[in-house]
């Protein structure tokens, strides 16, 4: 890929990494195993799903990938819902993250749309 020398260098990547270790964190001691594994499953998801697709050998493989990393990014949006159902987290902390996820969202799903242009 000709914008960056690996998946490290990528925007979305680095974002994707940071919004994980927040999810991470804020859901670290939730004593409900299964919707923490869930949601830090999906928010990890995320960054690995755009490394793993980076590391292809096709821009149709990586825009695959990134299509997967959106998905996850939405699973992640729709946990917060549930976890503010669910007393795990306060309206006012997920908001914040649900706009970030938006906002990550936007972006993979640019870059999946230029790579799929230029194929």
């Amino acid at each position: 890929m000709a914008f960056a020398q690996s998946f490290e260098e990528l925007k979305i990547w680095q974002r994707s990494r940071e919004l994980a270790n927040v999810i991470h964190d804020a859901f670290g001691k939730c004593r409900e195993f299964d919707f923490r594994n869930q949601i830090q499953s999906a928010a990890t998801s995320v960054m690995n799903n755009i490394a793993e697709g980076f590391e292809r050998r096709t821009k149709k493989d990586f825009a695959h990938f990134l299509d997967v990393a959106k998905g996850s990014g939405g699973e992640v949006r729709s946990m917060l819902y549930l976890g503010e159902d669910r007393g795990y987290i306060t309206v006012k902390a997920a908001e914040p993250l649900r706009s970030e996820y938006k906002d990550l969202s936007k972006s993979i799903g640019a870059l999946a749309a230029s790579l799929r242009r230029v194929q």
